[in-house]
């Protein structure tokens, strides 16, 4: 008892003491972005050592100060400081909340980093636990930690998405090109590519890009044409000093060194991808093309270089412009040789080659950005973006042709030269009207223009009586000359009002109403024209040279008579025209229904109107389609959040997918082995979507995550093989449904730290997902709604472009040292499953890409603050690629070769 009255002072004491004590807390705002809390910002409490860093959700706080007055700075890099009195009083707590905004005279640091925040791996990762929406962002930190060096690459490294070898069709769960979207700062991009919905995402370079956001899950103002997800690239916005960035490189490809003195191109495209050729005059009563078939060497040794620079203006006591500018270019070169087939249900083969490949691509790219700051309220940006890409091969052909040289003495030469520009005018503006309104809009112009000037092939087989080559004619079209132009204009509006609703009792906003309208105005015009050459019966025994057939396709002999030009319909080209109007209204509610529980609720409503025209050869008269559809779309998400670390996610929602114009005009698009035809029979899907979500934020860095997905789709669409003695290819609605489930995982880890001084750790990455398709197919479904009479192989499948299992690893070393030098090593790895490419009919098999696994290397030095060094090594295992016709007595490789392993090597220099 005795030492309990003993204690009874001490414990009056610190009760007292306790009582006299007070607190400060609050929240820092970046109003940069729409006011989300500013993560990982310092608030120190002048003429002290006492300082603090607010949490990720932008909280701070100060306990047990003693009464009496204090000045608290607050700052962060990029960002205006700011200093703020406040008198403290015993027992009280003081709430202040604090809105940052970015400086127009930051420190060099910002140039280097060029606003950090938003770039951060552990910035994005924060956007991500605080958001509604359930979606991943890349940004540029973690695109520079994996070598990543255009958007396409990016998005491959994140959970459940894959690219089909060979091509530039991005699968997002298991579902390809025309289940998908891409945008630019929130507004559509179209397609530069006749036979793609999305426009290829490795046109983009790296250099242009703040961070990238991939949305797997609906929400009501995303497109409702939507199943696998949206790809947005939010472009660099420079805030600080001004800067000036200079870089240089070179790359070589494995394969091309066997071939660094005899690699061949054809004549005629421009070695920066820019080329004005054309139609020659009066191609029908002469032989006038410009460009020599003969072809050009070239010394296969890549290159390229980039500009960026950069600053930012303060305007008025409020006011701040942001400027930003780049351009760059770079060029590469691919050989590869292999097996490209094609055969029938019995394995006999139509076409059989051994493929040679010379291929040369180049990647011009400007932007130029605006981002004016009337004040804290008011914002309007100015985004322009020019993407010139070219591709340009040199195919040649080795085997068998049916028919024609079935002794594997043919030789099909194709020379093929692809120049697509995309132009990209944007003006955003962001308003904040009140306290509770604020009110954003945007537009957008984009042109795209896509040519194929004089693709030129030849038919040719050998002789062994005659000691050489001899032209190959079975039909007129086996040696000609084809000229293909697109021209795509597109305007688009996004217009939203938004409400916060009342506060809380602790001052948060209780939720957000908002409301808007999207409008797509979209045209395409395309027209293609083929010249044929008619080689005399008289000359089909002449002996030609395969790398001079100038010699015998020239004026002189086209005069006496050796060979004919002739065309479809003269000089009137094979056309299609596409026009698309989308006009959509839709509104949302965000609305915390506890301190733990949100939820967005969403309806969407979209007036779609679609018409494909065309005069084709397979309809030289002409015709039309048109659809109209109304499409209501609700969907719903909700977020718990378990505790500080954890949140528990649902989503569902309704939405379709709208056929695209090349798939619906009756136009054929032939390659050597397989020729593709559309189908104005063709109607949208109708997609109905649920995922379901656990993630883990351990530190600001690291993620755990699992997520479990479902997909039912109403009249699928999928490529088919129509019949078994050819490779022609169309797109169908296959049946009345199918379905989509499957998890995801990732992890991202801090393995080891070693330093804590400076940055010295290793990190390893890793996300996986499984998932099964299902499709029921229905022949008589096809034959009733087609024209196509065609039996399919299978009643079930999966679908096209699945794979069942993806994933990507990666392992990163790190260390920092003075004077700004760091060394980065990252080695990462990606595998994907089988996945089907397209159904087999009449008893002939699928055709199936095989499973494959890369192995890139990346190591990034930085010398000094000024100048950097990178060395890339891709596709360090060099896989097979690989695809094989699944038919009832055996699998037959029809496609099968390697890429070889690529090096690069940059150097980069700022100021």
């Amino acid at each position: 008892m005795k030492y309990i009255l003993l204690l009874l002072p001490i414990i009056f004491t610190s009760i007292a003491n306790a009582q006299s004590k007070a607190s400060i807390a609050g929240r820092l705002i970046d109003k940069e972005y729409n006011d989300e809390p500013l993560a990982f910002g310092n608030v120190l409490i002048k003429g002290t050592t006492i300082g603090t860093t607010s949490d990720i959700d932008g909280v701070y706080s100060f306990e047990n100060l003693n009464e009496g007055n204090y000045t608290l700075v607050y700052s962060f890099v990029g960002y205006e400081t700011q200093e703020l009195e406040v008198a403290l009083e015993a027992g009280k707590k003081v709430s202040i909340d604090v809105d940052m905004v970015a400086s127009a005279a930051a420190l060099d640091e910002v140039v280097i980093t060029s606003n950090t925040r938003k770039k951060t791996e552990s910035a994005l990762l924060l956007e991500q636990k605080n958001a509604i929406e359930i979606k991943q962002n890349i940004g540029i930190e973690e695109l520079s930690r994996k070598g990543v060096s255009d958007v396409a690459s990016a998005v491959i490294k994140t959970t459940g998405i894959s690219k089909q070898e060979g091509s530039n069709t991005i699968y997002v769960r298991g579902l390809g090109d025309r289940y998908n979207s891409t945008s630019l700062n929130g507004l559509p991009i179209s397609s530069n590519d006749p036979e793609k919905k999305n426009i290829s995402l490795d046109l983009f370079s790296t250099d242009i890009v703040e961070y990238i956001a991939i949305d797997k899950v609906y929400g009501p103002k995303i497109s409702g044409d939507f199943a696998g997800g949206n790809v947005d690239i939010t472009s660099i916005d420079h805030k600080g000093k001004g800067m000036f960035d200079i870089s240089l490189g070179t790359n070589l490809g494995a394969n091309t060194m066997d071939k660094f003195n005899a690699f061949k191109l054809q004549d005629g495209p421009n070695k920066f991808g820019f080329s004005s050729y054309g139609v020659p005059n009066n191609p029908l009563s002469g032989y006038n093309f410009q460009n020599s078939l003969a072809p050009v060497k070239e010394k296969p040794l890549g290159s390229a270089i980039g500009l960026k620079a950069g600053r930012s203006f303060k305007i008025g006591e409020e006011g701040s412009l942001n400027l930003f500018a780049t351009a760059s270019f770079d060029n590469g070169f691919e050989y590869r040789d292999g097996i490209n087939q094609s055969v029938n249900a019995q394995g006999a083969k139509l076409k059989s080659f051994n493929q040679e490949r010379f291929a040369y691509n180049t990647n011009t790219t400007g932007m130029f950005n605006a981002n004016y700051r009337i004040n804290t309220n008011h914002k309007i940006a100015y985004n322009f973006l020019m993407v010139n890409s070219s591709s340009q091969t040199r195919d040649a052909y080795h085997g068998f042709i049916r028919d024609i040289a079935e002794e594997d003495n043919g030789l099909i030469q194709r020379n093929t030269y692809v120049q697509n520009t995309l132009m990209i005018h944007q003006l955003l503006g962001n308003h904040k009207l009140s306290d509770k309104f604020n009110f954003d809009w945007a537009a957008s112009y984009n042109k795209v223009e896509g040519d194929m000037p004089d693709r030129s092939q030849n038919t040719l087989k050998y002789s062994d009586t005659r000691g050489g080559y001899l032209f190959a004619q079975n039909t007129i079209t086996d040696n000609h000359r084809y000229y293909q132009n697109l021209i795509e204009d597109e305007l688009a509006a996004n217009l939203a009002i938004s409400y916060k609703l009342n506060e809380d009792e602790d001052g948060n906003s209780k939720g957000k109403v908002s409301l808007g309208y999207n409008g797509r105005f979209k045209k395409r015009d395309f027209e293609a024209i083929q010249f044929n050459f008619r080689i005399a019966g008289s000359q089909l025994n002449s002996v030609v040279d395969p790398d001079n057939l100038d010699a015998f396709l020239n004026q002189n002999n086209y005069n006496n008579g050796w060979f004919g030009i002739e065309s479809f319909a003269g000089l009137t080209p094979q056309t299609y025209d596409g026009e698309q109007i989308i006009h959509a209204g839709f509104a949302s509610l965000e609305y915390s229904l506890s301190d733990k529980l949100s939820a967005m609720a969403g309806l969407r409503f979209e007036k779609v109107e679609q018409t494909v025209s065309w005069r084709t050869q397979l309809d030289a008269s002409g015709k039309s389609n048109t659809f109209n559809r109304n499409e209501f779309l609700p969907s719903i998400l909700l977020k718990y959040e378990l505790n500080e670390k954890q949140n528990l996610r649902f989503a569902a929602s309704k939405t379709y997918t709208l056929p695209q114009f090349k798939e619906r005009a009756l136009f054929i698009y032939e390659d050597v082995t397989e020729v593709k035809v559309g189908n104005p029979d063709l109607y949208p899907s109708q997609n109905y979507n649920v995922d379901l979500k656990w993630e883990l934020f351990p530190k600001n860095s690291e993620l755990l995550s699992f997520t479990a997905f479902g997909k039912y789709i109403l009249d699928p669409i999928n490529e088919i093989t129509l019949a078994s003695s050819t490779n022609d290819i169309s797109f169908i609605n296959t049946g009345d449904s199918g379905y989509v489930y499957g998890a995801e995982i990732e992890v991202r880890k801090d393995i080891f730290n070693f330093d804590e001084e400076y940055s010295n750790k290793l990190s390893a990455g890793l996300n996986a997902s499984y998932m099964q398709t299902h499709q029921d197919l229905d022949s008589d479904k096809i034959r009733k709604e087609t024209n196509y009479n065609t039996n399919l192989t299978h009643d079930t499948s999966s679908f096209t472009g699945a794979s069942d299992f993806l994933l990507n690893a990666d392992v990163s070393y790190i260390k920092d040292f003075k004077n700004d030098a760091n060394i980065m090593a990252t080695l990462a790895y990606s595998y994907n499953s089988d996945k089907l490419y397209a159904l087999g009919v009449e008893t002939k098999g699928n055709l199936v890409d095989k499973s494959v696994g890369t192995l890139d290397f990346i190591l990034k030095t930085k010398l000094n603050k000024n100048l950097g060094i990178d060395f890339t090594i891709k596709n360090i295992l060099n896989p097979a690629i690989e695809r094989v016709q699944e038919n009832a007595s055996e699998n037959i490789t029809v496609m099968s070769y390697k890429r070889g392993a690529f090096f690069r090597l940059g150097l980069e220099y700022k100021l």
